[in-house]
């Protein structure tokens, strides 16, 4: 069975594919207008129970809510073949690549959103591929305190059976707020990290499987550049079973633009995206403006998505970032992770307390 999950899209469509495609969506039962569902304030809504074997494909979410940051307060959860730990826990706006609780334009390949005009409601969609053996479950958590109007689209293809080797789509969401600096020697001299004890963790995560990308949203808390630090992912042998980081890294970065796959800072335009990395939400400060306070409050989101390049493991993945060079920086950082598995996966980072997720101002 070939269910195309990775490379070259385009080159299988002419493929002819055994299966049956459906959606499950919010439309108005009655043939009316009123295309949507309501998540009360407290309310966990189980919005689509998928049965048997298939893949969700796409993912289309209208709808909004009347306060400000509800992206962070709203959570996005998916389950797969009954499982009773989610395998995707994450705020609805970072999910779909802007943190802050923000609202942004942009377009890539697995996941893109839009804001018409002023609107505070945009449109959102996900292209990563989804399968399941045994059913989905996916639910919205309003934490909010007003309700969350919901229009979907879950397009998906129904199938026999789902190969024993097909990984399981995963996304988890971190914050630290505020990551811990490391103080300078006493001589000036630079900070030489040999450990990456310090860094900030973008995902731990073990069994079997791939790494495929994440979204980072940082908030610069002091003068000077942020983005100096160098991403670093430990694989396999690299991880010690008592989780310790044996150096050097087998995948070992040269600044966290260029993780990015920038160079020289990040562009401050609106359309610095592309299919497999860009700035989902610019910050708001002028190039060469890093050394003053103009950029303190300046709210960034950046991506990288392993498309053409996943990073597979075998026992265990430890992604990870210098925040600053050599963690000379304390600022607010978050990021929402994304890959494959098999099944059972480890437990997540229990998800912090809805005011603990909301942006600083």
């Amino acid at each position: 069975m070939d269910l195309s999950f990775g490379y070259g899209a385009l080159g299988s469509l002419p493929r002819l594919r055994n299966c049956r495609v459906r959606r499950a969506s919010s439309y108005d039962r009655s043939g009316g207008n009123a295309d949507y569902i309501f998540v009360k304030p407290g309310e966990t809504k189980c919005f689509a129970q998928l049965l048997g074997a298939g893949v969700i494909r796409h993912i289309w979410f209208g709808g909004g809510a009347d306060e400000a940051c509800y992206h962070r307060r709203v959570l996005l959860r998916m389950y797969w073949d009954g499982e009773q730990s989610p395998s995707v826990e994450v705020p609805l706006g970072d999910f779909f690549g802007v943190g802050h609780g923000a609202a942004g334009s942009f377009y890539s390949l697995p996941l893109s959103m839009y804001v018409a005009d002023s609107s505070t409601r945009p449109t959102r969609n996900c292209w990563f591929p989804m399968p399941y053996a045994e059913g989905a479950r996916l639910e919205l958590v309003n934490e909010g305190a007003v309700p969350y109007v919901h229009y979907f689209h879950i397009d998906y293809e129904e199938h026999q059976t789902i190969p024993d080797e097909v990984g399981r789509f995963h996304a988890q969401w971190r914050r630290e707020n505020s990551t811990k600096p490391l103080a300078r020697p006493a001589d000036g001299s630079e900070i030489k990290n040999l450990t990456a004890t310090e860094n900030y963790v973008i995902l731990d995560a073990k069994g079997r499987g791939q790494y495929v990308g994440c979204v980072l949203s940082v908030q610069g808390l002091s003068p000077g550049w942020w983005g100096e630090g160098d991403d670093m992912i430990f694989v396999d042998e690299e991880v010690g079973e008592d989780g310790s980081l044996k150096w050097p890294p087998g995948i070992h970065g040269t600044g966290t633009e260029d993780f990015m796959n920038f160079s020289y800072e990040f562009p401050v335009q609106d359309t610095a995206y592309g299919l497999y990395h860009g700035v989902s939400l610019p910050g708001a400060i002028r190039q060469n403006d890093w050394g003053t306070l103009a950029g303190k409050s300046s709210q960034w989101s950046v991506y990288r998505f392993h498309i053409q390049d996943p990073i597979p493991f075998q026992k265990r993945i430890v992604v990870t970032c210098e925040h600053g060079h050599g963690n000379d920086r304390g600022d607010d950082w978050s990021s929402v992770a994304y890959w494959y598995q098999l099944e059972p996966h480890a437990s997540f980072p229990k998800m912090l307390p809805v005011l603990d997720r909301l942006p600083r101002t």
